[in-house]
């Protein structure tokens, strides 16, 4: 067993822990490998351990990656960076999932650039907490605003919420912070069907986030090693 191997192993057996001890469905928490600049044997190895859902901030790089891997595996491919409207396009045609939706720029770029042979692309409106002016995201009252808009395209699929809090450390500040989101996410999941995903939670506040009642986590670090 090799060591990403390992890793992955003991993530998915710590999920079990973790949502045991707080009363959440392990068997609805997804776990997205984040596999930006990580080689492409690197993420042979998560494969080869079960793991089929992977996150990207590059759209160049992520591209590359889902047409290399597409040959031999049927995987799902996120899309958790910072969307440029030049590079819209990309994502719109590889890509499974996009949870960075922040503007109606982009939200209309995605649904035009489709294409229509593809189911439509799983979006996830990102949410600035904390309103840094240096992180991507709209401000929690922005939030049913832009998610009308979404559903009235076609080729989106609106699924829920993703969030990137400020890095805390402190478990009971962490969590402070994330029953706000997941209050925000079941508000909107009231509203509209289809939603039915909190992305939330990295490899430093994954506890905190599983607790609050994420079903997504993005996990890079813990698995793949430190950058």
């Amino acid at each position: 067993m090799n060591i990403i191997e390992k890793r992955i192993k003991s993530i998915r057996n710590e999920i079990k822990i973790i949502a045991k001890k707080y009363g959440c469905d392990t068997n609805r928490i997804r776990l997205v490998a984040v596999s930006k600049n990580k080689p492409i044997e690197l993420i042979q190895y998560a494969i080869l351990a079960g793991q089929k859902e992977f996150g990207e901030n590059y759209v160049k790089e992520g591209v590359e990656k889902i047409y290399f891997f597409s040959k031999n595996y049927k995987l799902i491919w996120h899309f958790i960076g910072q969307l440029q409207s030049n590079k819209s396009r990309l994502v719109a045609e590889y890509f499974d999932w996009c949870h960075t939706i922040d503007c109606t720029k982009i939200i209309h770029r995605l649904n035009v650039q489709r294409p229509p042979n593809l189911s439509p692309l799983n979006v996830l409106i990102q949410v600035n907490i904390d309103g840094e002016k240096n992180k991507g995201g709209i401000a929690s009252n922005q939030i049913f605003s832009l998610a009308k808009i979404i559903k009235s395209c076609i080729n989106l699929q609106l699924r829920g919420i993703m969030c990137i809090p400020t890095i805390e450390t402190n478990f009971n500040k962490q969590i402070i912070n994330f029953v706000k989101i997941f209050k925000l996410f079941k508000e909107l999941q009231y509203s509209y069907s289809s939603v039915d995903t909190l992305s939330l939670g990295m490899s430093h506040d994954m506890i905190a986030a599983i607790a609050a009642g994420s079903n997504l986590l993005r996990i890079g670090t813990a698995i793949f090693g430190s950058r």
